[in-house]
């Protein structure tokens, strides 16, 4: 039966009286329809207070000053293992070189000017600063001092060698078998 002096088709509640000649409440929940068939919401479910975003602005600020010494530590780890990337990929390009076009190639390096090429032009680098440098290679491939070279040979032999980029008494180590000439990259410690 509908309500008197309303347009509505809402129905009396004719829910039974209890004790003491009350009826129970009807509580509306955020999907009870209302009388003008819409769902009712409640304001306050539809946003966001002031509080909820402080509190979110506040772990943000946090997140932002946590996290640039967390990527500044990272960086020299990173850039030392790139850089002991790029002395076996010239070391193997200088390989790959000496037998197609079956000549001997060498890898030169100076550790004082933190260079290094391959012979005829095909690469070149230079490393970071930061690093701590040494070459071992054959006695005969020594040109002074600070500057060397692993040669490779047309059968894909070399001289053999070794450098190793170390930070802080570790590092990686890059080989080459003065044998087969392969060239291989490894952790390294100092003892």
């Amino acid at each position: 039966m509908p309500i008197r002096g309303s347009k509505c088709d809402c129905r009396i509640d004719r829910r039974p009286e209890v004790a003491g000649g009350r009826r129970p409440q009807r509580r509306l929940s955020p999907v009870t329809p209302t009388c003008s068939g819409r769902p009712y919401r409640s304001v306050l479910a539809s946003g966001f207070t002031l509080l909820e975003l402080t509190v979110v602005l506040a772990i943000a600020v946090l997140l932002l000053a946590i996290t640039p010494p967390l990527i500044t530590a990272a960086i020299p780890g990173v850039e030392l293992k790139a850089s002991a990337r790029r002395v076996m990929a010239g070391l193997r390009l200088a390989r790959e070189i000496a037998i197609r076009d079956g000549r001997d190639i060498a890898f030169t390096l100076d550790v004082e000017a933190r260079t290094f090429h391959v012979d005829g032009g095909f690469r070149h680098g230079r490393l970071p600063e930061g690093l701590e440098l040494k070459l071992e290679a054959a006695e005969t491939e020594m040109l002074n001092e600070h500057t060397g070279a692993v040669r490779f040979f047309p059968d894909g032999s070399s001289t053999g060698g070794r450098v190793i980029l170390a930070l802080e008494h570790s590092g990686y180590q890059v080989g080459v078998q003065w044998l087969t000439g392969r060239v291989l990259m490894a952790s390294w410690e100092a003892q």
